[in-house]
């Protein structure tokens, strides 16, 4: 498993100025091989979470397409929304479809970026992502979420 590229994501929130930060941390082995982060304004913490993720495997697809890779996030949302949610979100034309007549058809929220996602995920299908949890002492998760909140207060 040495030849496996880990990848931290995570996303920080300040619902006080709707704005946020993303990063992520590239590990191969005990190493740190690259990183970024960013901040920009949105509207929920789990905006910055799914930001993250599309920011990595951007990076992942760019910088190196061939590496067998799991990301790992603390976010729930994106786990279950990478693994369940999005083929079902693909099929109703992004739109949530629910028994409840006042909710039904709803845009999902983060649409593009479930979008953008979802086809990164398309095209390389060897891509795994794994829930990690979150302030734990797992050191690339803590990296991610240090960096995450430092691009945040650095906006």
């Amino acid at each position: 498993m040495t030849d496996v590229l880990h990848i931290y994501a995570d996303g920080s929130f300040d619902a006080a100025s709707s704005s946020g930060g993303w990063a992520f941390v590239v590990m191969h082995g005990d190493s740190q091989i690259h990183g970024a982060a960013g901040a920009t304004t949105g509207s929920s913490n789990n905006t910055f979470e799914v930001l993250s993720v599309l920011q990595a495997l951007s990076w992942l697809e760019r910088e190196a397409p061939t590496a067998a890779a799991i990301l790992w996030t603390d976010s729930a949302h994106v786990v279950e929304g990478c693994s369940r949610w999005r083929h079902i979100w693909r099929n109703n034309g992004w739109k949530r479809v629910r028994a409840n007549s006042h909710e039904r058809r709803r845009t999902i929220p983060d649409a593009e970026m479930w979008r953008q996602l979802d086809a990164l995920l398309e095209r390389n299908p060897e891509i795994r992502i794994q829930l990690c949890k979150g302030h734990a002492g797992v050191a690339g998760n803590e990296l991610a979420n240090t960096a995450a909140r430092a691009a945040l207060e650095r906006m």
